[in-house]
């Protein structure tokens, strides 16, 4: 069993400090079976899935689950509300606890900030310009007063926020009776988000990255490659480390079981190892970046507080 280390959460809860990232593609197929990689990852010592409503991947999570024999309350599961159900939480909640044949999740996220517009035709309704259709008649504020009454009821063990700025927390804040446990952004040595990360820190939220290898951009960076050599392992190795010791949570997803393995393997990095990677942020997004219109997810970037 790895020896994982887990983070507090302002609900007192210990989350592991990896998880699998639970993507499972863009076929039907590929998502039906996304159950094969995620049972050798909860082999491995996995102990958090992350998955979502809009990913498919949650019945694929039920099933890895079964078969690994491993108890349901020893398993994380975090899901995500999609941003077409901003108006329908309490249907769309329950639709994810069908899918993922439990109770409860020990984690509930608001996938993103911008609601778009609800069809049940498609996961993502676009324009002729290929930009996100928006709801503009309904706040992420008002999705959050839904969230909040899922927590009361104990279905949620804990409840948080995907893809928000410091701009969007603070809005939230201006109707929140809940702090958000968890912000899940995307985040790698080139979008360090050290603003976030100290509001963040105050607030008393802690921040989970997705992308957190920031792929082969960062992964073949002169400076990650030659601290793998300096350790002795891997460059995925060297940047998860690197955010676990800023005390930030990280879910990679992959498929293949040698990498599971080294990816729940963390170092201890020098301090001053720590400080170099970080100084290779340069602000870039390298899986959610404006299309040619400017927008992201139907939202500009000015919008969004990035």
């Amino acid at each position: 069993m790895a020896n994982v280390p887990r983070f507090k959460l302002n609900t007192g809860a210990l989350m592991p400090a990896v998880g699998l990232g639970g993507w499972g593609g863009l076929k039907q197929e590929e998502r039906d079976n996304a159950w094969t990689f995620m049972l050798t990852a909860l082999k491995a010592g996995y102990r958090l899935i992350d998955t979502a409503w809009v990913y498919g991947t949650e019945k694929a999570t039920a099933t890895a689950i079964k078969k690994s024999g491993i108890p349901r309350e020893d398993v994380w599961i975090t899901t995500k509300l999609h941003n077409q159900h901003g108006r329908y939480v309490e249907k769309y909640f329950q639709e994810s606890l069908n899918n993922l044949e439990t109770d409860y999740v020990d984690l509930y996220l608001l996938h993103w900030p911008q609601t778009a517009k609800f069809d049940e035709s498609t996961t993502s309704p676009m324009d002729e310009d290929g930009n996100l259709l928006i709801d503009d008649e309904w706040t992420f504020n008002q999705t959050w007063a839904q969230i909040e009454k899922i927590y009361e009821s104990g279905r949620a063990k804990a409840i948080g926020v995907s893809n928000f700025s410091v701009k969007n927390l603070e809005k939230l804040f201006e109707t929140a009776k809940v702090v958000p446990a968890v912000n899940q952004v995307e985040m790698h040595p080139y979008l360090a988000q050290p603003e976030l990360k100290e509001y963040c820190d105050k607030k008393g939220i802690v921040l989970t990255a997705y992308t957190p290898t920031g792929y082969k951009n960062v992964l073949t960076d002169p400076t990650i490659t030659e601290l793998a050599e300096k350790y002795k392992a891997t460059p995925a190795q060297v940047v998860l480390s690197w955010h676990v010791a800023r005390g930030v949570s990280v879910v990679p997803k992959s498929s293949n079981e040698q990498r599971q393995k080294e990816n729940l393997t963390l170092l201890t990095l020098d301090p001053e190892d720590v400080k170099r990677i970080t100084a290779l942020d340069r602000n870039q997004r390298l899986c959610n970046y404006p299309n040619k219109h400017g927008k992201v997810w139907g939202w500009t970037m000015e919008q969004l507080g990035w």
